[in-house]
């Protein structure tokens, strides 16, 4: 028996511009194909923003036609790529999330979107975000509530909430999000997919801000890999850029191999926010299993986070998004949502001092992940303590005093500006996704997706990815 061959909108990134090459299927007809999948499910999920069919398929028809020539522009010539709403697409307006901003066309490509297009992606939208980056959910003032595909009655996470629903759901195979505290490993975690958040500085963006990063979000380890091709290519921008260097992404596949010997610390306590749930805890505890099983030596690690560190992130963030809503007109910061509202009017009463503790917590927060790490190549932990929530709570807590209690897993490897992914390990008893968070060391990006590859190839048969409602029973609690 014949296993059927993938749709077109399911192919790789690579499969996709071998088929080109070899003339299988056209670029015209694979935007088609995503775009008439996209059309089955995004009137539940909602994971987009600016879709606009015509303009996707005029990027087809001048791809198709460089293919035709055998002059493409680059690796992701005719593939679909999608980009979250806070990377600026020329001549797009920028809402990040939020009703109360201003719709000024952006001036130029941002540097993700740039090296998109001059690789010959098909932009075929953007993604939707909560308001300002500063929620883990898919609610946003501006845009409608995305939904996880897993479980419509579930967020998607967040911040790139529309990039991890879009994922899942089969959307192409590339979509671009960012991440300062998580924002690309939660949604990841909760929507069963994959991603990278690189080493701070491997991939430009503007603006650059501490602990701000973009990465690749996509089904697929080698996707994220082909993506990052692109993606690190250097821009001027970004003030806050490393180095370029000529990675041989290609090798991001060492296989199980590359398990052998390698020193993994097992974090299962964060140190503080929340506690682990059970199914969560049990399904990374059998993830060690498997790295110990492949030739890892797997050794307990104890929590380095402290409430203090998180609360004190949260404090800073809080009195960051004070000042910024002081700017707003009181027409405009009524229009945002009434939690971030809350979260950031809770730091009027913050003095100098306490907003200087406040950002001390940052570099103490850096120093004790580096120290924590140290003895080992790679780190493990859940990526979240708590599986998906539901879609329309801002966050597990649903507490603006408390926002930030689920990402004590996540945030530290933003601070200490180490490559970390999140990948598939299992599923709670209701079916939902349950993340694995791989850290490296600072630089060691490639290291991360090969020790991810790893575990893609020994980790439990997956189940198969959701279908859209037409095709299946809706589950909405």
């Amino acid at each position: 028996m014949t296993t059927p061959s993938p749709a077109l909108h399911e192919l790789s990134a690579a499969e996709l511009v071998g088929g080109y090459r070899r003339r299988d299927f056209s670029p015209v007809e694979v935007i088609q194909a995503v775009l008439g999948h996209v059309e089955l499910w995004e009137h539940k999920l909602q994971a987009l923003y600016l879709l606009r069919p015509e303009l996707a398929l005029e990027q087809a028809r001048a791809s198709e036609a460089r293919w035709l020539r055998g002059a493409p522009l680059g690796p992701l010539d005719g593939v679909p790529v999608t980009v979250k709403d806070n990377i600026a697409t020329r001549g797009d307006p920028l809402p990040l999330g939020t009703a109360a901003s201003e719709l000024a066309p952006a001036a130029a490509d941002a540097p993700p979107a740039a090296r998109v297009r001059e690789a010959g992606g098909v932009v075929i939208a953007k993604t939707t975000m909560p308001d300002y980056g500063m929620l883990s959910s898919g609610l946003s003032s501006f845009h409608h509530l995305a939904r996880n595909p897993w479980d419509l009655g579930k967020t998607p996470g967040g911040s790139s909430s529309g990039a991890g629903a879009a994922a899942a759901a089969g959307y192409g195979p590339l979509h671009i999000g960012t991440d300062i505290g998580g924002s690309l490993r939660l949604p990841a975690g909760w929507c069963g997919i994959f991603t990278l958040k690189p080493s701070l500085g491997r991939i430009p963006i503007d603006p650059p801000y501490t602990g701000r990063a973009a990465g690749p979000m996509t089904r697929r380890v080698a996707d994220s890999a082909w993506f990052m091709q692109v993606l690190t290519l250097p821009d001027a921008r970004d003030s806050m850029s490393l180095p370029y260097q000529a990675i041989a992404w290609d090798q991001f596949d060492a296989g199980v191999e590359k398990l052998r010997g390698l020193r993994i610390g097992l974090l299962l306590e964060a140190g503080c926010g929340l506690a682990v749930e059970p199914e969560v805890r049990a399904a990374v505890e059998h993830a060690a299993r498997l790295f110990e099983r492949a030739g890892a030596v797997v050794a307990p690690m104890r929590p380095f986070m402290t409430q203090a560190m998180l609360d004190g992130m949260d404090h800073f963030w809080r009195m960051r998004s004070l000042v910024d809503m002081k700017a707003l007109s009181r027409e405009r910061k009524a229009k945002v949502l009434p939690y971030i509202q809350q979260w950031a009017d809770s730091a009027a009463g913050m003095d100098g001092e306490a907003v200087y503790k406040a950002a001390s917590q940052f570099h103490q927060t850096r120093v004790a992940t580096v120290a924590a790490c140290a003895g080992f190549d790679y780190v493990i932990s859940p990526t979240s303590p708590v599986p998906a929530f539901p879609a329309e709570l801002p966050s597990p807590t649903n507490d603006p005093l408390r926002p930030l209690e689920h990402i004590g897993f996540t945030v530290p490897f933003n601070m200490s500006e180490q490559p970390a992914a999140s990948i598939n390990c299992g599923y709670t008893a209701s079916g939902l996704p349950i993340g694995l968070q791989i850290a490296g060391r600072r630089f060691d990006d490639l290291g991360v997706l090969q020790v991810s590859r790893a575990f893609e190839l020994i980790r439990d048969e997956q189940r198969p990815w959701p279908l859209p409602p037409s095709e299946a029973v809706e589950h909405i609690d």
